[in-house]
């Protein structure tokens, strides 16, 4: 299939996939965290695939590269902050694991995305 948008994109379908659940998931967070790691985390959730789609728009390979990167970054923050939240016991383990593969999945392919570029 021909990438026509970034939406053909399978790391942006499964990006988005992985804010969905983020948004499931801390719905249950403490009240107390609305404005702390709740809010944290959903930021760095949304900033994963609005950079895939940004830097897919954008005019030079060097650009969509930097965007990527700046995507695969949130996304290390969001590992981070999922952790956190089992130490805290706002996810059980079998949340946690669920949706840590689905991040170590988006990883893979955005570290591939982003290698295929740089050999071009």
């Amino acid at each position: 299939m021909k990438i026509k948008t970034y939406r053909d994109l399978i790391v942006w379908q499964k990006s988005m996939a992985l804010v969905t659940e983020i948004y499931k998931l801390s719905k249950s967070f403490p009240k107390s965290e609305m404005y702390g790691l709740t809010s944290q985390t959903r930021r760095c959730a949304i900033s994963i695939p609005s950079n895939i789609a940004e830097g897919y728009g954008r005019g030079s390979t060097n650009e969509y590269i930097h965007f990527l990167r700046i995507a695969i970054s949130s996304l290390y923050e969001l590992q981070t902050q999922i952790g956190i939240s089992l130490n805290l016991r706002y996810l059980n383990r079998g949340n946690f694991d669920k949706i840590y593969e689905l991040t170590r999945e988006v990883e893979r392919m955005l570290s591939s995305l982003i290698k295929k570029l740089n050999d071009k």
